[in-house]
């Protein structure tokens, strides 16, 4: 079994108004990711993930990607510290 491990994510590119969100949600309930994302102000999306490390590791490859209409430019990883509800939601812009 893999560790368990907790990462934050910046994805920048055509990233709003393509369903992201939506998207990430199902690909992470999919994989039993838990965490959030959310739109920010500056036009990328921001999510928090922790999970096994491969299912976090899938994730982030997928945020990569994005959905169909999305063109990511880059995703910046890093540590996220703080503790993370079960369940994988969509929360309010900031």
């Amino acid at each position: 079994m893999s560790d368990r491990v907790s990462r934050h994510l910046s994805i920048t590119g055509l990233v709003q108004g393509v369903s992201f969100r939506w998207y990430m949600v199902q690909e992470a309930r999919r994989l039993g990711v838990d965490g959030w994302v959310r739109n920010r102000r500056d036009g990328s999306v921001e999510a928090a993930v922790a999970g096994p490390e491969d299912q976090v590791r899938q994730l982030v490859e997928w945020a990569r990607r994005g959905p169909p209409a999305a063109q990511v430019d880059g995703v910046d990883l890093g540590p996220w510290d703080a503790p993370l509800d079960p369940g994988f939601e969509q929360a309010p812009t900031v």
